[in-house]
């Protein structure tokens, strides 16, 4: 067994390559091998969103709290909100963020696959976060 404190892993700043606004990461899982297993809280400040990107096993979003904003390649741009649960299939191109003037915090959840747990795309523009 092992019991991680709260507070004892850092928060951090991923790569500005990836993310759109200001973006914060609170590690929760990191699972070695063989297990798969990595979940992040993730925090947006309004308008702030991901790259598009894919997952190879998969990815889970439970949001905490504000509203936010999320799509899949080729459908419409969909509103999250606090508990709401969302699914993106293996290998699903999709993006999400925050709204353009609240803030949301959620759960990503995926599993790597040979190590590999994301594969980064091109960043959202304007007017795909605008819908346009």
């Amino acid at each position: 067994m092992e019991i991680k404190p709260c507070g004892s892993v850092p928060t951090r700043r991923p790569s500005e390559d990836y993310f759109s606004g200001r973006v914060v990461q609170d590690p929760l899982i990191e699972a070695e091998a063989p297990a798969r297993l990595r979940a992040l809280i993730v925090h947006f400040e309004p308008g702030a969103r991901t790259a598009w990107h894919t997952h190879p096993l998969g990815q889970t979003l439970y949001v905490l709290s504000g509203s936010g904003l999320a799509q899949a390649w080729g459908g419409p741009i969909r509103e999250i909100r606090a508990g709401d649960v969302v699914w993106f299939a293996p290998g699903e191109k999709h993006w999400h963020g925050a709204a353009p003037e609240t803030g949301m915090t959620h759960i990503a959840m995926q599993e790597s696959l040979d190590g590999v747990s994301v594969e980064w795309l091109e960043k959202v523009t304007d007017a795909q976060y605008s819908g346009g």
